[in-house]
């Protein structure tokens, strides 16, 4: 009886050993969609509001902070919006994990982030800038250019590139 206890004991430690060694697997597919943005090429950052602002709900721009990237092909020709993350009135959650993943998924080469500011102010706060820091050296490493970041409100927006907040 000892002996087919240590058996059954020694194939239950193979089996979770063999476990050790499963991991999820992810597969990644790409199958390029024709979208309403086709022949939309971005070559200043009016062009980008316009697709953006095309994407937000402008019944809630003004009441909870949103954020989205504009995915782009190497010749700035546009492959769609994404919507990353919905928070409050103050503040929004954008998980660069989340941002370079959908990029990736997306085949995009460069992006641009967009934000709003349900209060109406223009200028990036700390926060704007720290996370603007963060992905653009986060796109340096994936090789994936951040080429802007706007700041939407529903009477304008801001381009950090151009207001000089950002390097590229």
């Amino acid at each position: 009886m000892v002996g087919k206890r240590r058996r059954v004991q020694i194939q239950e430690l193979r089996m979770a050993m063999a476990e050790l060694y499963e991991i999820a697997e992810v597969e990644l597919i790409y199958r390029k969609q024709s979208t309403a943005y086709d022949n939309y090429i971005i070559t200043e950052d009016t062009a980008a509001n316009e697709i953006l602002r095309k994407a937000w709900d402008e019944t809630k721009i003004d009441m909870v902070e949103e954020f989205k990237i504009l995915l782009l092909r190497q010749n700035n020709s546009v492959i769609g919006v994404s919507h990353i993350a919905r928070g409050g009135i103050s503040s929004c959650i954008a998980d660069p994990r989340v941002i370079f993943m959908t990029a990736l998924k997306a085949n995009a080469c460069q992006i641009i982030l967009a934000h709003n500011h349900p209060s109406g102010n223009l200028k990036p706060s700390q926060a704007d800038l720290d996370l603007t820091d963060k992905l653009v050296e986060g796109g340096r490493l994936l090789d994936i250019k951040v080429l802007d970041h706007l700041i939407m409100t529903s009477n304008g927006y801001t381009s950090m590139f151009h207001g000089g907040y950002m390097l590229r």
